[in-house]
């Protein structure tokens, strides 16, 4: 009996052998025939087809439609674009420390970063890029000029500037720094005994950056809470996403775990140094914006019960990527795996595995969203982001204030503002005077920034409806009389919207003085999610039964 059950039990796994072994031939054959397809087709277009055809950029395009039918993060990079994938990762190239942009046919400086090449030059926001070691950039995007602007540490570069409101063009040599973009640009007391950390990205030492800066505010011996704002963070590297927890949890936690189709991407991660502080009370902002490391963050300090989620949903962003060496030194990134915060939940919203009919992308159906259980037995979801202990209206613009912003004219009157004035109070203590905003709606009488608000653009559909229904001759009298009530006037929605327009030229003017810090600092007056923060950190009743279970 015994030598007939082991050979069945032989037998079964030669079965499953030779299975597993016939998977892999057909698999194999599949790619085998397909590159020859391929190889076939590609060479037959370019020897064959009427006009000329440039074969790399061909394959480039044929590569990236490949690659966008499995997922947005699934990329290629060329052996030009390994740059981009090194900032990526450290946040760090080789550059004069400034962000640009093409205004009008211009390419004209956004940002230069504080202690950078450029601000250490005298460069400002709003400056006109007109050559790069004497050469025009007329006709260049601002693509081709950031390349341009990179290069080795230690190296020179001399631009040509134009400023605004000045005659003549004027020349200044820079050399060319590693430039190191800070994942905390920012962390301060926001009360009395609250802190405040601002993380804006997941490069290398992320985790080293908050460690410091909630070492620095408790130096502060009235220190009783801290607000951590992943507002706007894409994301970046899993590891440095458990480290920004460790600060706030024990060591040997389970953070994140990754499943995915090849084993050797099934892992676990749990923290692994000392952590700064496991009892102060912690709220953590998110937004839609907040995606991936972000939400292992939010998420694992909600799962653990450690602290507070205050704000929007999260992105929903629950897969991993890893970078794959290619022939020619070029790189892939691939997503390998879907990570699992504490509770054992995936926060993916997007289901790419199965699309629509049209090849758009759905959400993960409520019907297949489970339930999961924090460490106290709170009730949190799978299959759409984080979703906060306390959730705040999300921040919606004026229809002309989005105006305003896209036409760049905030930009502009802020450039003027700067050349104007050597000097403003403090980023915490500005304001815009009445003067000011006069003067701004004054700039304005000369410049086109009409726009369209949700109302008309609702009556405009509904008027198409109407039409193509054959009903609009018998509604147009009530259609006419509605559309001149909803007209908008400029003018008096610069009144009506006045302190979120002031706001924004706050914002805008700050940084011109004081930088990416200035900005921060001018906005956190008006944050209401960080008022709703705080009021939660005050109220202790409060904080505890957000924690606690709910019945």
């Amino acid at each position: 009996m015994f030598k007939r059950y082991k050979k069945t039990l032989l037998v079964l796994a030669v079965a499953a052998s030779s299975l597993g072994t016939m998977a892999f031939v057909d698999d194999f054959f599949e790619i085998s025939k397909n590159l020859d397809i391929f190889s076939a087709l590609y060479r037959e277009v370019n020897t064959n087809y009427v006009d000329e055809v440039e074969p790399a950029k061909l394959m480039r395009t044929g590569i990236d439609a490949m690659l966008k039918s499995l997922d947005p993060y699934t990329n290629f990079y060329s052996e030009s674009e390994i740059e981009d994938v090194r900032f990526m990762t450290t946040g760090q190239y080789g550059g004069i420390g400034a962000t640009i942009a093409q205004r009008k046919g211009e390419i004209v400086v956004n940002e230069p970063y504080e202690g950078s090449p450029a601000q250490t030059a005298g460069l400002r926001a709003g400056d006109i890029i007109v050559a790069i070691d004497g050469k025009s950039t007329k006709g260049k995007n601002s693509g081709d000029v950031t390349t341009f602007l990179k290069g080795q540490p230690n190296t020179p570069v001399v631009l040509t500037l134009r400023r605004p409101g000045e005659n003549a063009d004027f020349q200044k040599t820079l050399t060319r720094q590693e430039i190191k973009i800070k994942n905390v640009p920012y962390f301060s007391m926001v009360t009395d005994n609250i802190g405040y950390i601002k993380l804006t990205g997941f490069t290398q030492n992320a985790g080293n950056e908050v460690k410091d800066a909630l070492a620095e505010l408790k130096k502060n011996g009235g220190l009783k809470a801290v607000i951590l704002d992943l507002r706007g963070n894409p994301g970046g590297l899993l590891n440095e996403a458990v480290n920004v927890t460790n600060v706030f949890v024990d060591r040997g936690q389970l953070i994140v775990t990754t499943k995915g189709k090849v084993a050797d991407n099934n892992r676990s991660y749990k923290t692994l140094n000392t952590p700064i502080d496991l009892a102060i009370p912690v709220a953590v902002l998110t937004n839609s914006q907040s995606a991936s490391a972000s939400e292992i963050v939010s998420g694992a300090i909600q799962d653990l019960d450690r602290g507070v989620v205050v704000g929007q949903r999260t992105f929903g962003k629950g897969l991993v990527q890893n970078t794959r060496p290619l022939a020619f030194n070029t790189q892939m990134k691939i997503t390998v795996a879907k990570y699992y915060i504490p509770s054992g939940r995936c926060i993916q919203a997007l289901d790419y595995t199965h699309r629509n009919p049209d090849g758009s992308v759905g959400k993960i159906p409520d019907s297949l969203i489970r339930e999961f259980k924090t460490t106290n037995g709170r009730k949190v979801y799978d299959g759409g982001g984080v979703t906060p202990d306390f959730v705040t209206d999300q921040n919606s613009l004026s229809s002309i204030a989005i105006s305003l912003l896209s036409k760049s004219l905030l930009f502009d009157y802020a450039t003027n503002y700067r050349n104007k004035n050597a000097t403003i109070a403090p980023a915490k203590t500005f304001t815009l005077s009445d003067a000011d905003y006069n003067d701004f709606v004054k700039y304005l009488s000369d410049k086109d920034y009409d726009y369209v608000t949700a109302s008309e653009k609702t009556l405009e559909e509904y008027k198409n409806a109407a039409i193509k229904e054959k009903y609009f001759d018998a509604i147009k009298p009530d259609y006419e009389k509605l559309k001149n009530s909803l007209k908008h006037d400029k003018q008096s929605d610069l009144v009506k919207f006045k302190d979120e327009i002031s706001g924004l030229l706050e914002s805008e003017i700050a940084t011109r003085y004081y930088y990416q810090r200035g900005k921060i600092e001018s906005t956190l007056k008006r944050d209401k999610d960080i008022k709703k923060a705080v009021e939660v950190l005050t109220n202790t009743n409060q904080y505890n039964t957000a924690l606690a279970v709910k019945n």
